[in-house]
């Protein structure tokens, strides 16, 4: 008897366990989760069938490599929390207390890729309606919807765009375009008034001639200066090619004086010896 009732319990403790609910935890990348359960004096904590850390006398001592400065647990209130998040940490993560609070918990944790900002603008104006264009950067796992006022009007999962068409008579609504996932959202405003007004067009023309007068102001100041700078290199290498060459002139007018000089010099040198008494001398003693 005592044998059937062991066999019963343990039948049961095999039907709780796989009947146990497993929670649903979501965050973004980069993001952190808190496990909502505490461990307090001891238990483990396990990722996929291996144990991660372990808590024991108020210490905790983590067992994987990758979670030594990504997983704390707090002393005080138990809770395990996992920062820097990434998809890779997506799946089962089993909290196991062995003391006081004896329980064995179970969370599905799913990391999503963090949700771009939306952006608004304006298609079309008429005088009956505005249509407008809310977009994001990326949409995966990303819905985009519309809002009047609490209402949805439109939305659309997974893609990058999302149109809306506003009437004259709903401009006073309050309006606003969102990028959701399962866990986060992205909210802006939108002021109907504001980005349906058809002045806007005649201030964006304004402001595009203004753009284009400056980019051009810019350009042609550019062309002028590389303009005046060529005319200044070519004014300054001429000058050098001038100076050299009266230089070289002045070189060659040099030599050709010192040419000069130096045979008149050198015949007056000669026609005084020939003029001079010892000259003389030598001539008659060579006559005799």
């Amino acid at each position: 008897m005592e044998a059937q009732m062991r066999i019963i319990l343990f039948l049961m403790v095999i039907i709780s366990s796989a009947t146990e609910e497993v929670k649903n935890l979501t965050s973004t990348e980069g993001g952190s989760i808190t496990l909502p359960d505490p461990v307090k004096e001891k238990g483990y904590l396990s990722f996929k069938r291996t144990t991660i850390a372990a808590v024991n006398k108020g210490e905790v001592e983590i067992e994987v490599d990758i979670y030594i400065n990504r997983l704390h647990w707090d002393k005080n209130t138990g809770l395990f929390t996992i920062t820097g998040l990434q998809r890779s940490d997506s799946g089962i993560y089993i909290v196991d207390s062995k003391k006081g609070r004896i329980f064995t918990k179970s969370y599905k944790l799913t990391v999503y890729e963090s949700v771009s900002t939306p952006a608004v603008k304006r298609l079309s104006v008429s005088a009956e309606s505005c249509i407008l264009l809310c977009s994001v950067e990326k949409a995966e796992e990303t819905t985009l919807l519309w809002y009047k006022d609490e209402e949805i009007l439109n939305q659309s999962s997974s893609a990058l765009s999302l149109l809306l068409t506003v009437h004259k008579q709903d401009f006073s609504s309050s309006y606003r375009c969102v990028a959701a996932n399962p866990a986060e959202k992205k909210t802006l405003p939108v002021n109907i008034t504001t980005s349906c007004n058809e002045q806007n067009d005649t201030d964006n023309s304004d402001d595009t001639n203004t753009r284009y007068y400056f980019v051009t102001g810019i350009i042609i100041s550019i062309v002028f200066a590389v303009f005046v700078v060529l005319i200044a290199i070519i004014a300054k290498k001429k000058c050098l090619n001038k100076t050299k060459t009266t230089i070289r002139q002045t070189q060659d007018l040099v030599n050709t004086d010192t040419d000069v000089y130096y045979t008149v010099c050198k015949y007056l040198v000669t026609d005084a010896f020939r003029t001079s008494e010892p000259h003389k001398k030598m001539i008659l003693r060579s006559q005799r």
